[in-house]
């Protein structure tokens, strides 16, 4: 259980903006300062008189040291708290450090106003000299916020994000949610803190069971869960309700009952098939996702939609349920093809385009030669390979040789591109709003999926779909002509298909789309782009 640590100069808002985050998170706060208090039954300014500040410092070590075994907290730390390398090595072993960055004047500014109990003798002249002597301190910090501008509640919202924690309390269930590295070893862990019982199902798929299965019942096994294994073929095909009831026998062989769970460790596939098993077996287990693709990660694993197609089209069937944890765990993106990370990052442009037009800037970590290039680098892959054990293999070595995309950098991208999944899903849980957006490419996407028989992957279809997507906002005259050129640039950039498969158009997938799920009065209801950071819930008679 890792703790998330604020940390920065005095003045930078670490109590405010932990006690916001933790609320966010439902985690319980820790002000290491009051631990100390607590603990010594002195005031701060007492140690400093009566011992100095090595005194201090060293409760204020063991302060840190003793977080070790306590459950995840939000923990405020002082201003110097990790000058000792010991300090920050206890920090960096025991969780994850953000560093609050702020100017000098504004420090000043929240000093004078509100003044804390640390000592700071000398005025705003002793905390310039302060703010000099530790900048190169602070900037080592890799994960940082400026907190100089914005509302608190802003403030904690972007520590969520760079922490790649996220609590989503508006579905059927609350939801935990994690984007990082090396996650997967702490799923026992996670599970047994969520009480989600003493028995599950794991549910792979041929690609994934080889390289996870035996981490994943391992790390349940551990944690005291009786784990039992089924694996289901690999690809949208397998998306049916044939699937689905070879999930339900899966359970019944394993005795699930409704104090039970479920883990799905795959991509979006497994996710929703594992997912709507779930909620439907015994009118609702619990379950967990173990995502492994970047497409999942980014989107599809989070939010709770959940079902399997019909030859006719898909997603038809489904429910709303959510999973109680999910685990985006970088390191497994080692696995993957160049494809498939492409067809990730389709995902991400698109919650660029609805929310953060800034995520596109991160796209320079997959630059590479052409559209066969694999997009993860040397460096990456022996990092992830020696992370993940032997597992992996030369072979998926050999796979990741061009860029050297590091695994930090990719956590960094992941998170980002999935905060604006979860906060669709906060305001809009049931899709009835502001979560329709995320459908953008979507409409189009599906019905090439099916017209192609599923050659053209899920990603490579919503690139494409956001592009004619944008063609129709400027029909309907809801964007300028020049609109889509941008919208296929950087879906280009990034080596996506960007235009409709040959022998096909609009007018040809129109029959495809009218039996689309998006309806609203039996009109397809289209998320069109019309400039960045504009998607439209449209109502469109086709």
């Amino acid at each position: 259980m890792r703790h998330l640590f604020l940390y920065g100069p005095p003045g930078s808002g670490k109590s405010t903006i932990g006690r916001l985050l933790a609320a966010r998170l439902g985690l319980p706060f820790t002000d290491l300062d009051a631990v100390i208090v607590e603990t010594d039954g002195r005031s701060i300014p007492q140690i400093f008189a009566e011992e100095g500040e090595p005194g201090f410092r060293a409760r204020e070590k063991q302060a840190l040291a003793d977080m070790g075994a306590r459950t995840r907290h939000v923990v405020a730390l002082g201003g110097g708290a990790l000058l000792n390398p010991e300090c920050r090595a206890l920090a960096e072993a025991n969780g994850e450090v953000l560093c609050l960055a702020c100017t000098l004047e504004t420090l000043c500014h929240r000093i004078d106003n509100a003044p804390g109990s640390r000592p700071l003798a000398g005025g705003h002249a002793a905390l310039e000299k302060l703010m000099a002597n530790r900048a190169a301190h602070y900037a080592s910090f890799p994960r940082r916020l400026d907190v100089t501008s914005g509302t608190p509640e802003a403030l904690a919202e972007a520590a969520e994000t760079l922490f790649g924690a996220w609590r989503i309390d508006s579905g059927d269930v609350p939801s935990l949610v994690f984007a990082g590295c090396n996650l997967i070893a702490g799923l026992g862990e996670e599970v047994a803190s969520l009480g989600l019982g003493k028995r599950a199902v794991v549910v792979c798929d041929s690609n994934t069971d080889p390289l996870y299965g035996d981490r994943v019942e391992a790390s349940l096994r551990a944690a005291g869960v009786e784990a039992f294994r089924t694996v289901i073929a690999v690809g949208e095909s397998t998306k049916t309700l044939a699937t689905v009831q070879a999930i339900w026998g899966a359970f019944l062989r394993a005795g699930l009952a409704r104090d039970d769970f479920a883990v799905a460790v795959g991509g979006g596939v497994v996710g929703d098939l594992t997912g709507f098993a779930a909620a439907t077996w015994m009118r609702g287990i619990r379950w967990v996702n173990v995502s492994t693709t970047l497409l999942s990660m980014v989107d599809a694993s989070t939010g709770g939609k959940t079902g399997c197609d019909l030859p006719e089209a898909k997603n038809l069937i489904g429910a709303f349920h959510s999973p109680s944890l999910v685990l985006a765990d970088v390191d497994t993106l080692a696995s993957l093809p160049a494809r498939e990370v492409r067809c990730g990052l389709a995902e991400a442009i698109k919650h660029a385009f609805i929310a953060d037009p800034g995520l596109l800037e991160s796209l320079s970590i997959f630059e590479c030669r052409d559209k066969h290039a694999p997009l993860l680098g040397e460096a990456a892959s022996r990092r992830f390979c020696d992370k993940s054990g032997p597992s992996l293999g030369e072979a998926a070595s050999r796979r990741f040789t061009s860029t050297g995309v590091s695994p930090v950098d990719l956590a960094a991208f992941v998170a980002r591109a999935l905060a604006v999944k979860v906060h669709c899903v906060r305001e809009d849980p049931l899709e009835k709003n502001i979560r329709g957006k995320l459908n953008l490419g979507h409409t189009v996407g599906h019905a090439v999926e099916i017209v192609s028989d599923f050659k053209i992957q899920h990603g490579e279809a919503v690139a494409i779909g956001t592009v004619e997507e944008a063609r129709l906002a400027v029909r309907l005259g809801l964007a300028s002509t020049d609109w889509p050129d941008q919208v296929a640039a950087p879906f280009a950039r990034v080596g996506l298909p960007t235009v409709l498969p040959e022998g096909c158009t609009f007018e040809s997938l129109v029959p495809v789309m009218k039996r689309d799920k998006k309806k609203k009065g039996g009109v397809v209801r289209f998320a069109l782009p019309c400039a960045p950071g504009d998607v439209r819930l449209t109502p469109v008679d086709l």
